[in-house]
């Protein structure tokens, strides 16, 4: 029989606590977050609360800034009313634009993380070059390339896909395809970042256990993409839905979108309560439907 009467059990209670290595939390380690404070209060806590007030002010009031503060909530519902259409419009295109980009950006992510081996950072370095040039400039390139005398319309016209009076120009292809291209490195990034940290392994573990290409690629590449999927989607729907050169440059007015209105309002029409109205539920709407969105795909990291 063993003997264990010399063995001293140790409590748990015993155990000291790891040393902080002198490493305290002083005053000194909250002065560093004061320059971030600062900016969110200067550029955005100022400027959202001003859009806030200006959207209540009385637009039939007179003082010195040309309205009287009277918590005019019928301000909002004038901009429903008025130009729900518009905003309609906008979303709708930002989704088509965003499910391009998606379709277009994840072959082009897939390819650059898995089959391009050591021209990887070539092809990355070719996805953000339009950023080195003016979104305007860029749109304006679109202007020329969808023109009714250009190569593309001319060669859709031979090829009997477009009518001889058939036009792309100042059509809702038109601004679409502008919002596409111009947001497509937004859904390309985050995509190639989720995507390029797929272990290979795990692919090649489906194909062991008797999966086709589509279904590995739907049971494991596709989950672990998730999410640069939605960081891609939202970093590309959100500015989409409030563009408004892509349809000032690429449209007519009868795609006008919430964007150009908000714009209008501001600048020509002088109408500051109904433009930051707008811009309101643009926001909030564009909150509720991410918050839904986000909690939907199963990803709430990220928030």
């Amino acid at each position: 029989m063993t003997s264990t009467a010399g063995t001293a059990p140790v409590a748990v209670t015993d155990v000291a606590p790891p040393a902080d290595n002198g490493r305290s939390r002083g005053p000194g380690a909250y002065l560093l977050i004061i320059p971030g404070l600062a900016w969110l209060l200067l550029f955005f806590v100022i400027p959202f609360y001003s859009l806030v007030a200006t959207s209540l002010y009385d637009p039939s009031g007179s003082d010195l800034r040309g309205y009287d503060m009277t918590y005019h909530v019928a301000n909002y519902w004038t901009a429903l009313s008025d130009y729900w259409g518009p905003l309609l419009r906008s979303l709708l295109y930002g989704a088509i634009a965003t499910l391009f980009c998606l379709v277009l950006g994840y072959v082009l992510a897939y390819t650059i993380a898995f089959k391009v081996g050591r021209w990887k950072n070539l092809m990355l370095v070719l996805v953000i070059a339009p950023f080195f040039t003016s979104f305007l400039l860029r749109t304006l390139s679109w202007k020329l390339i969808l023109a009714d005398d250009g190569y593309v319309v001319d060669l859709l016209q031979t090829l009997h896909l477009l009518g001889d009076d058939g036009r792309l120009l100042a059509t809702p292809f038109a601004v679409v395809a502008g919002l596409t291209y111009n947001f497509l490195p937004f859904m390309v990034l985050p995509l190639f970042a989720s995507i390029d940290k797929i272990d290979h392994r795990l692919i090649e573990a489906s194909s062991d256990l008797y999966a086709n290409s589509f279904v590995g690629f739907w049971k494991v590449t596709w989950p672990l993409s998730l999410p640069g999927v939605v960081s891609g989607t939202l970093l590309t729907f959100i500015p989409a839905v409030g563009d408004y050169i892509n349809q000032t440059l690429l449209g007519t007015p009868n795609q006008r979108m919430i964007g150009t209105v908000i714009q209008s309002q501001f600048t020509d029409a002088n109408n500051y309560p109904i433009a930051a109205a707008l811009s309101m539920m643009l926001m909030v709407l564009i909150l509720v439907m991410v918050l839904f969105y986000v909690r939907k795909a199963g990803t709430e990291e990220l928030l």
